[in-house]
C-alpha cells in the first residue's frame, strides 16, 4: 500500500473512512499506471519516440539512445524523427502515398505520420541514421496522440531493431527455457511425492482391507472405524492419481494406447460404477439407448477416466432428486465426430465460475462445502482429450444446470474376430496338487512384506518364501524353484527389473512368472516392466481381489508350464 498521502488530515479518516480508503486506492492506481508507463518508456529493448502536433521530439527513451546513439538532450525540443531518418526513403515514402492518396505529401515528418494522424494504424520499415553516421533498419509503429476533444497533440513511433529485436528474442527464449526447466522440475516433484505418498497407503489400506474382510468378521463398532479408515485411505489415494495424473501429462510423458472404442461399452463401465453413489444422493442418471456400432478413436482407458469425472461431478453437484442425463450423438459443429454430453439439473455455473473452468486447484468456491476434491478433474480431462485429438467443452446457466461435452474423432467398428483365433487364456483354477504351491516375495521395506505375508497366509494352498533384497531373491529362486515370484522394483543395490533379466537368463528358473509390485505408477513404468517381461504389473497401493485375481492366473499359469516342460522332458 502507498505512503499516506501528506494532504490528507488523519483526524478527518475516522469520519470518512470510505472516501478515505478511495482515495488510497485511486493514489494506488495512479502509482501503478505511472509504474507501467515508466516501464514501458524506459524499456531498453524498444525505442519510444513522441513528439508534439508539429513534430518536434518531446520523449526519447533508453531504448531510442541505445539504438541511434543520440542521447534525449540532443533531440528534446530540437529535432523532428524525419531528421534522423534516411531522406532517399523519406522520398519514396512521400512519392508512394501521394499516389496512393492522389494528393502531395511532403518528404518530411508529414510522410512519416501520414496514415496515423487519419486514424489509420500505420507499421512500416524505415532505415534511422545513428549519431556516428551508420545505418540502423528498424520496423516503426506509428500512433496519434490526441485529447479529451479528439484533437491531436502529438505522435508516438515505437520502433525496433533488428541489434534489439534479436535480443528480445534471446531474453524470450531465456524465459522460456526457464519457465520449462520449472515446469519439468514441478513435474518431477509431483511424480516424486506421488511415489513417496503410495509407499504408507499400501500399508494403511492394505492392512485395512484385510482387517475388513477377516473372519470372524469385525464387531460392528470396529467395522464403521475400519470403513472410515477406508474411505478416507482411497480419498488420498484419489487425490495422489490427481497429482500424479496432472504431473504426467505436463511433463509430455503422458503414452496413450488410441484404439476403435465402443461409447456403449464404455459408458456401460460407467453406469456399474456411478450407481451407489446416485442411490445414495437420490440422483436418478439417464443413459441413452445406444447403437453398438457408434465407436470413436481414443485411449479406452482415459475415456473411461473422463467420462467417470464428468458423470461423477454432475452426480455430485446436482440437487436431491435430480437427474443426470448421458448423451450421444454426431458433433453439431465438427463433421466426422462425436459428442457424448452429460447434462446435470444443479446450480448452474455464473459468470464468474464459467471463466474459471479448466483451471488447476480451482474448485469454483466449493472450497470449504462438504464435497471432495481439489479442483483438477477437469483439468486433466480437457488436456487427456486434447491429447486423443478431441476437445472439450460446457454450456451453462444458472438455475438451469449445466451441459458438459467432450467431442472425439468417428471410428470405424473393429472387425470380428474369429472365436476359433482367439487365444485360449489359462484357466485361473489351480490344478491339484500334492503340495503346497510356493510364492517368493522380494522386498526391502517390512511392512509391505509383512502386509502380502497375512495376505498368503489366508490362502492354504500357497506358502510364502521371503527375501528383502535382489541378491538374495535370486539365490532363493534357484534353491527353491517357487511356483510365481512377487517383485518389488526399487530394491537396495540391484533393481528388481534387473533381477528379473537374470533370472530370465538362468535356465533353469526362467519359466517362473514374475509379478512387479511397485509404487512407480508412471505409464511408461507399466509399459517398461511388461515389455521387460514381467507377468504383470501391479502398483501400490494395491487392491487385494485384484492381486489375488493375478496371482491366481500367474500360480495356474506356472501349473501349466510345468506341465509342458515335464512332457518335453519326458
Amino acid at each position: 500500500m502507498p505512503e499516506l498521502p501528506r494532504d490528507v488530515p488523519i483526524a478527518n479518516t475516522t469520519a470518512s473512512g470510505v472516501e478515505f480508503l478511495n482515495q488510497l486506492k485511486q493514489q494506488a492506481a495512479l502509482l501503478q499506471t505511472e509504474a507501467l508507463q515508466n516501464a514501458i518508456f524506459n524499456s531498453a529493448n524498444f525505442s519510444s519516440i513522441a513528439t508534439d502536433a508539429q513534430g518536434v521530439i518531446q520523449i526519447f527513451n533508453v531504448g531510442a539512445e541505445r539504438m541511434l546513439g543520440y542521447t534525449a538532450i540532443d533531440v528534446l525540443d530540437r529535432i523532428t524523427p524525419a531528421d534522423l531518418s534516411d531522406q532517399a526513403e523519406l522520398i519514396a515514402r512521400a512519392n508512394a502515398l501521394s499516389l496512393e492518396r492522389d494528393t502531395t505529401i511532403k518528404p518530411g515528418f508529414e510522410a512519416l505520420v501520414f496514415k496515423a494522424s487519419r486514424g489509420i494504424e500505420d507499421i512500416y520499415e524505415l532505415t534511422y541514421i545513428r549519431k556516428d553516421g551508420s545505418r540502423c533498419p528498424a520496423v516503426v509503429s506509428v500512433t496519434a496522440l490526441r485529447d479529451l476533444h479528439d484533437a491531436i497533440i502529438g505522435y508516438l513511433l515505437i520502433g525496433s531493431s533488428d541489434t534489439a529485436r534479436r535480443r528480445f528474442e534471446a531474453e524470450l527464449l531465456g524465459a522460456n527455457d526457464e519457465l520449462r526447466k520449472s515446469s519439468l522440475a514441478k513435474s518431477a516433484f509431483l511424480v516424486q511425492l506421488s511415489y513417496a505418498l503410495r509407499t504408507p497407503l499400501n500399508v494403511i489400506l492394505g492392512f485395512a482391507q484385510l482387517m475388513e474382510s477377516g473372519f470372524p468378521r469385525p464387531p460392528p463398532a470396529q467395522a464403521l472405524n475400519l470403513d472410515q479408515i477406508l474411505v478416507a485411505g482411497r480419498y488420498l489415494l484419489e487425490l495422489t492419481n490427481q497429482i500424479f495424473n496432472l504431473a504426467v501429462v505436463e511433463s509430455g510423458k503422458e503414452s496413450l494406447l488410441p484404439e476403435q472404442v465402443s461409447v456403449a461399452e464404455v459408458l456401460l463401465d460407467c453406469q456399474s460404477m456411478i450407481v451407489p453413489e446416485a442411490k445414495k444422493r437420490f440422483v436418478k442418471v439417464i443413459y441413452p439407448n445406444l447403437e453398438a456400432s457408434i465407436y470413436v478413436r481414443a485411449d479406452r482407458t482415459k475415456l473411461k477416466q473422463i467420462l467417470m469425472h464428468l458423470i461423477a461431478n454432475a452426480v455430485k453437484y446436482n440437487k436431491p432428486g435430480g437427474a443426470v442425463a448421458i448423451g450421444c450423438a454426431p458433433s453439431p459443429n465438427v463433421p466426422q465426430t462425436i459428442r457424448i454430453s452429460v447434462r446435470d439439473s444443479g446450480k448452474g455455473l455464473t459468470a464468474d465460475q464459467f471463466v474459471q473452468l479448466f483451471q488447476p486447484f480451482n474448485r469454483l468456491g466449493q472450497e470449504g462445502g462438504d464435497e471432495s476434491g481439489i479442483g483438477m478433474g477437469l483439468v486433466v480431462s480437457k488436456q487427456l482429450i486434447e491429447l486423443m485429438g478431441g476437445s472439450i467443452g460446457v454450456n451453462s446457466a444458472v438455475g438451469e444446470g449445466s451441459v458438459f461435452w467432450i467431442e472425439l474423432p468417428v471410428a470405424e467398428p473393429p472387425a470380428a474376430v474369429s472365436e476359433a483365433h482367439r487365444d485360449n487364456p489359462v484357466s485361473p483354477q489351480l490344478a491339484n496338487n500334492a503340495g503346497p504351491l510356493t510364492v517368493l516375495y522380494v522386498e526391502d521395506n517390512p511392512a509391505n512384506m509383512e502386509l502380502i505375508r497375512q495376505v498368503i497366509a489366508r490362502r492354504p494352498d500357497v506358502r510364502l518364501l521371503t527375501a528383502l533384497d535382489a541378491l538374495q531373491g535370486i539365490e532363493s529362486a534357484r534353491v527353491h524353484l517357487p511356483d510365481v515370484i512377487l517383485m518389488d522394483i526399487n530394491l537396495p543395490g540391484l533393481s528388481g527389473i534387473d533381477a528379473m533379466n537374470v533370472l530370465r537368463a538362468d535356465v533353469s528358473v526362467a519359466h517362473i512368472p514374475i509379478i512387479a509390485l511397485s509404487a512407480n505408477a508412471m505409464p511408461d513404468d507399466f509399459q517398461k516392466g511388461i515389455a521387460a517381461g514381467f507377468f504383470s504389473y501391479i502398483t501400490k497401493p494395491v487392491k487385494l481381489p485384484q492381486f489375488m485375481e493375478v496371482l491366481d492366473t500367474a500360480l495356474a499359469f506356472s501349473q501349466a508350464a510345468k506341465s509342458h516342460l515335464g512332457k518335453r522332458n519326458a
